[in-house]
């Protein structure tokens, strides 16, 4: 007795790449559903309205600019802000959930890009906020003290500002692709801002060798003429080499290791 054996058709399922506008979407979701998250970012406004408060009640009239209450906001959000970035990829792998991510997306990178444009798009929205939040500050603050309201920031003001808030979240985010962890990659960062950036003021300061070389290796140094808006040529490449070794080299270890690693 023979069995006949009947081919059956290979059935090809194909589906359509999940679009890079919905993965942003999950991610900037991802930045607020977190219980860290939305306190963090719940944090930046409180702290940010009391920054603006705090001008009004101790600065004169002849301070009430918009620059000033820009600069009070500012400080409080470049110590914060990071910390979104960082939680934006070291979440996957403190709550467990780069099983599930890369799972449903596989490509790997195409996630990491998202988290990024999330966390931009995020940083963005927040950094308008801030520089309305100090336009109206200023506003209250010149009532108050009876001057008139001083327009002193300027869009070349505005613009720099924007970047250095911009550069700080890319180089938060650098960190976090390279160590995937929330405590080491806030840690790193704020060594990186306020330890090794104060040891190489004072090398620079005793070693008159290190002095022309501090701003192509330090980036917190080469910001300092883009937040005064003084920036010339050589101020323009100080800012691009150290953006490389503080942004782009850490950001290419961590996406290339991020790729090949196992996600447990």
């Amino acid at each position: 007795m023979s069995t006949a054996t009947l081919d059956q058709p290979t059935v090809k399922v194909e589906s359509d790449p999940i679009p890079l506008s919905r993965l942003v979407k999950v991610e900037l979701r991802k930045l607020v559903d977190t219980r860290a998250g939305l306190w963090l970012l719940v944090a930046i406004g409180v702290i940010s309205i009391v920054a603006t408060v705090v001008v009004i009640l101790v600065a004169d009239g002849g301070q009430m600019t918009h620059d000033t209450f820009v600069n009070a906001i500012g400080t409080p959000l470049s110590v914060l802000l990071p910390v979104v970035a960082i939680l934006s990829v070291t979440s996957e792998w403190s709550q467990r959930t780069g099983l599930v991510t890369f799972t449903l997306e596989p490509r790997r990178g195409r996630t990491v890009v998202a988290k990024l444009l999330a966390v931009l798009l995020t940083g963005l929205v927040t950094i308008v906020i801030a520089i309305g939040l100090a336009a109206v500050a200023t506003l209250i603050g010149s009532a108050i003290k009876g001057t008139d309201p001083i327009w002193n920031l300027g869009w070349d003001g505005a613009g720099s500002w924007v970047l250095v808030q911009l550069l700080g979240l890319l180089c938060a985010f650098g960190f976090a692709t390279v160590l995937r962890s929330s405590a080491a990659a806030i840690v790193v960062f704020y060594a990186y801002t306020f330890v090794v950036t104060g040891l190489l003021s004072a090398l620079a300061f005793y070693q008159d060798w290190f002095a022309d070389l501090w701003p192509w290796v330090d980036l917190n140094r080469a910001q300092q003429p883009l937040i005064t808006a003084t920036m010339d040529g050589q101020d323009w490449v100080h800012l691009a080499t150290s953006s490389g070794i503080w942004i782009v080299l850490p950001m290419a270890v961590g996406v290339w290791t991020l790729l090949r690693s196992e996600v447990k």
